[in-house]
């Protein structure tokens, strides 16, 4: 099993200067490197403080300059929001920039919010169809010249300059979670990336039922690596749980106003809102901390040997969701130190 985390840019209050929250994700990359984690993931984002990302190939190439060894990957790259030129050229550069450390992750979109500003309005529903759309011309671009007619976009040849370093180009996720994406993941030959989001372990089992129904309605076609996000945090004392609880309630009251777009954003700052005004079940900090990965170590390496019956091949630590900043490091190390120790036996001659 590979072992990422999900760092996220995040200001909950305007006092916050920018500077120390992105040295912050810096520290926890670096950290990372050093307890021998295989992927840092950026995400992308706009006009929000929640998640501060217009372009995560910008901040992958900024966190490159701090560390040497460990891949650095999109999750995601928003598909309305580029064109296929734009994102091949890119995503390429970003690959020769980082020395071929790239790892590409595509998704269609999560706020409604962003996409009345990013989209022109589009329904958030119809992102899927940018991404059908985009990877195949993508991949076509870094291959050489190629002229594009398709239902969103249309160019004469043109091709991607520059060519990615990584032959014949970087590793390609997408994000999953309907049935449809599953199968168009595994008919592209694409690794996928899912989240349960705030549900209980059930919802990774249906997560990975769907890969397997993918996979069994395409013979042949090779079964895609399959990585799970978790908000995670690891402690010591199992009376700790409160504080990762209670961030990750307080984050979800944001996360629900936004996925719901049911919460006013004031300068960038959202508005928390409690999920049963946005027409959902609201969770508490207790329902919380038992869907989540929160727990000691070996709570942690107990679920994750279950994820891994599960047929999950890269477990990725969400730790960007309002955990004071020592508590988060904290959680680092013991995960890097006490968790991933448990999976990595098989390895120890030196390949991951």
């Amino acid at each position: 099993m590979r072992f990422s985390i999900a760092v996220n840019m995040t200001r909950r209050r305007p006092d916050v200067p920018m500077e120390t929250v992105a040295a912050r994700a810096v520290e926890m990359v670096v950290a990372a490197e050093r307890l021998g984690f295989d992927v840092a993931w950026a995400a992308e984002h706009h006009t929000i403080e929640y998640t501060i990302a217009p372009n995560p190939l910008v901040i992958l190439v900024h966190w490159a300059a701090h560390v040497r060894t460990i891949r650095l990957g999109t999750a995601v790259i928003t598909a309305p929001y580029w064109s296929p030129l734009r994102a091949a050229g890119e995503i390429a550069l970003a690959d020769v920039l980082t020395g071929g450390r790239l790892e590409v992750g595509f998704g269609r979109g999560a706020y409604q919010y962003e996409f009345d500003r990013m989209a022109g309005g589009m329904p958030q529903e119809r992102g899927g169809d940018h991404l059908r759309e985009l990877i195949p011309a993508v991949r076509r671009l870094w291959e050489g010249d190629y002229a594009h007619d398709g239902d969103i976009w249309k160019f004469p040849r043109a091709t991607s300059v520059p060519k990615p370093l990584q032959q014949p180009h970087p590793p390609l996720w997408v994000a999953a979670r309907d049935p449809d994406t599953y199968d168009f993941a595994v008919k592209q030959g694409l690794d996928v990336m899912a989240t349960p989001l705030s549900k209980p372990d059930s919802e990774v089992e249906s997560l990975a039922g769907k890969l397997v129904k993918a996979v069994s309605d395409n013979a042949g076609a090779r079964r895609p690596r399959f990585m799970v996000l978790r908000r995670t945090c690891v402690y010591e004392d199992d009376r700790d749980w409160r504080i990762p609880a209670d961030a990750a309630f307080e984050d979800a009251r944001v996360f629900n106003g936004l996925f719901h777009n049911a919460a006013g954003v004031v300068n960038g700052f959202p508005t928390p809102m409690d999920a049963v005004n946005a027409g959902a079940s609201p969770p508490t900090p207790g329902t919380l901390r038992d869907s989540l990965m929160f727990g000691t170590p070996e709570r942690v390496v107990e679920r994750i040997r279950r994820y891994a019956a599960l047929g999950v091949d890269d477990y990725c630590c969400g730790v960007s969701f309002g955990l004071p900043h020592d508590v988060a490091m904290r959680s680092l190390e013991l995960f890097g130190r006490e968790v991933m120790p448990h999976f990595r036996k098989k390895t120890e001659s030196g390949a991951r």
